[in-house]
This record gives C-alpha cells, structure tokens and sequence, in this order.
C-alpha cells in the first residue's frame, strides 16, 4: 500500500492528528495512477537528483525516492516534519528541510546532495496560492534545474504555456518560455486530492533551453516592456506604452521610431507580439532612451 492510497493518508492523518492549514494551500493527493504519471514524466532515474516543495505528507515523495537517486523535500509546515520522519522511514535517500523555499539558501543546501554533479530536477505539486513566485524563484536562480515537472492550478498552467493570440497569453508566458520550454502533460482532477480543490490542476513540464529563446541587451527592461504591455489587455500597445512612458509629444515622438524599428504596429495588442517581437522592441526602447 502507498502512502497515496486514501485509507492509507486518512489513517496516516488520523493517527497524527493532522488539520490542513487553508494558509498553506494543503491538498494531498490520493492518487497512485496519477502520481506514476508524474515519475513518468519526469523521466527519472538513479542519475538523477529532484527538489520537490511541499511534499505534505510524503504521497509524492515516495514515488520520487524509488526512482530517483535522492530526494531533497522543502516543507514549510514544521507540524508535516515528524509525519514524514514517520512515513518515509524506510528511505535513506530523502532530506526533508523544514525551510520556506523562498527563504531557503539552495545554492548551499544542494551541495549536500550525496552526488551534487547529477542533474537536478524540480518534481512538485505546488501550493496553489503561491504557484508563480516560486516557480519564477526557482527559474531565475543560477541553480541549472534541467527541468520541472510540476502541478498547478490549471489555468496558471495554461498561461505558462501559452502561444501568442490566445486569451491566456501574458507576461507570464514570456517570462517563464523566455528561459524554458513549456508544455502541459496532463490534467489531474480535482476530485483525487484530499481536501478537494475548487479547481482542477495539471501537470507542467517545463525544460530549460541551453541558452535564453532570444537574445536582448537588458533582460530587466525586457520583462518589463512585456509587463506593461499586457497591465490593460484591451487597449493597444500604443496606449499600454504611453500610459507607462508619458504621452508628451516628445515621448509620442520616440514611441513612434522605436515601434517603426521594431518593425511593429502601435495599434496592435500584446497578446499578438511573440517573444521575438518583445524582444525587439525592447531593445528599441533601450537605444532611444526609456529605460
């Protein structure tokens, strides 16, 4: 029997007393089919090392543990510390941290890694309510995460991935396919998670590029020019940029040869800009003085 079982987990939370903290956004999944899926996904193996957040109360982790050559588990929740010194007794090859991810020093803690020289991949399911912080934490960090395999809340999963002229386009987007390849594997209902969800999740997979997907001369600028973009998604691009930069004539003036140079419509909207396009007219921007 698997930890994911569900009379295993209900027993697993009788026995330990164990109440979710809605502040921790706690669903634990009771699904076995589903967690294969996600091992599956990851493409694991004993040469390779995985992060996982949030493991609750060690449903995922123990799939991680058999496939994987060591497991290190950052838990938020000092009160799932003990639970999980209980159900993964019988694996020598998970460290659980008792440290906010956001907080932790990973640079250090990932040299602790039996073999720190393996790959390390990023294998979660992420607390909802702070899904995008701690992906874009994890994406800009100098650590070389060859990929993540993570479940989200869908429709954060979908924006992610999405391709220009769609509804879930954004800034979001671009900035995660800047630095990675971006595709969802599969959605996972919200009916196999205890408590149940009010929305359904899917699996991301994401996979770094060997070098960023376009070339730009401040990246800085860059995401921010796709930011302010996408701040009123009806307007135009023309009226997202003045609503930032000014509407003086001067400012129209330089608006108007930045936008020629980049060889892009001022009457178009952000979600029709590829990353390609963002990245020419940022580096438009910068040349003419707006940054």
């Amino acid at each position: 029997m698997k930890i994911a079982d569900y009379s295993v987990t209900r027993a697993i939370l009788e026995r330990h007393g164990f109440t979710f903290k809605k502040s921790f956004g706690q669903n634990f999944l009771t699904d076995t089919n589903i967690l294969q899926k996600i091992v599956d996904t990851a493409e694991l193996d004993k040469e390779v090392n995985v992060i996982e957040i949030g493991p609750g109360i060690g449903a995922l982790t123990e799939f991680l543990a058999e496939n994987a050559a060591e497991v290190m588990a950052f838990e938020i929740d000092d009160r799932l510390v003990p639970i999980l010194a209980d159900t993964l007794r019988d694996f020598d090859n998970v460290t659980v941290i008792n440290e906010d991810i956001l907080k932790a020093d990973l640079q250090a803690h990932i040299q602790n890694f039996k073999n720190p020289e393996l790959p390390i991949k990023v294998v979660a399911n992420l607390p909802y309510y702070i899904t995008t912080p701690i992906l874009m934490h994890l994406i800009e960090s100098k650590i070389p995460f060859s990929e993540f395999v993570v479940m989200m809340q869908k429709e954060v999963a979908d924006r992610i991935s999405a391709q220009p002229n769609t509804k879930a386009y954004g800034s979001l987007s671009i900035a995660v396919q800047y630095y990675m390849t971006a595709k969802v594997a599969f959605v996972v209902p919200r009916t196999v998670f205890v408590p149940a969800p009010n929305v359904d999740s899917a699996i991301l997979k994401m996979v770094r590029r060997s070098e960023p997907l376009v070339a730009v001369k401040d990246e800085d600028f860059f995401f921010k020019v796709a930011r302010l973009s996408f701040v009123h998604r009806r307007k135009t691009l023309w009226n997202n940029l003045t609503g930032t930069f000014g509407k003086s004539e001067e400012v129209k003036e330089r608006l108007t040869r930045a936008l020629e140079q980049a060889d892009i419509k001022p009457s178009v909207r952000g979600e029709a800009l590829s990353i390609a396009d963002f990245a020419r007219l940022s580096d438009a921007l910068l040349a003419l003085g707006f940054a």
